[in-house]
């Protein structure tokens, strides 16, 4: 016969499980301190001396490259202030050597006057040719309407030919460069039929 003792500590019957309590709750543990996202004021104060820094290097580089610009463009100026008449002078050169031949040939003893006179009016069609080419151009308004942005009447004329305010005669070619005006020409304008 068989003790009930002996019965439990029998290993072939299946013990039967025992009720489960329920686990008693784990008290929560408390959260660890996280640090703050926000830089300490010693943080903040070195990331605005850096910044400010830089702010003044790039401002200290800006004034210094100005200050080059500034002088260059100075220098540049100056520079072309007087060599910008360097091409005009270059294209003169040929008729002042012209003038010079001109010149020398009029003193000769026998020299003829007709041919001096073709050879100052080659050089002077050189002349006007090298300063044409330049955006020179003459204002020389025979019969043309006077205008008062171009012309400069000198003295008023009766005129058979020519109606009233017509330019009669030009005293002094007037000039213009790139279609800015250098000089008005000086005219003598028609004041129309002469009355009787």
């Amino acid at each position: 016969m068989t003790s009930p003792d002996s019965k439990a500590a029998d290993p072939a019957t299946p013990a039967q499980p025992a009720p489960s309590a329920p686990a008693p709750a784990a008290p929560a543990a408390p959260a660890p301190e996280t640090k703050s996202a926000q830089p300490g004021p010693e943080e903040q104060l070195a990331a605005a001396k850096a910044e400010a820094a830089a702010h003044y290097d790039r401002y200290m580089r800006a004034m210094a490259d100005h200050d080059n610009f500034r002088k260059r463009t100075t220098r540049e100026k100056d520079e072309l202030r007087q060599y910008a008449a360097g091409r005009v002078l270059e294209d003169l050169l040929p008729v002042l050597d012209n003038l010079a031949l001109g010149l020398n040939a009029a003193r000769q003893p026998n020299a003829d006057l007709k041919t001096l006179t073709g050879g100052v009016e080659m050089v002077l069609t050189q002349l006007k040719t090298a300063l044409n080419s330049h955006g020179l151009t003459e204002i020389n308004p025979v019969g043309q309407a006077f205008d008062a942005h171009q012309h400069e009447a000198i003295s008023q004329q009766p005129s058979a030919d020519l109606p009233e305010g017509n330019v009669i005669t030009v005293v002094r070619i007037g000039y213009a460069l790139n279609g800015r005006l250098l000089r008005p020409a000086s005219v003598v304008v028609s004041s129309g039929t002469a009355k009787a």
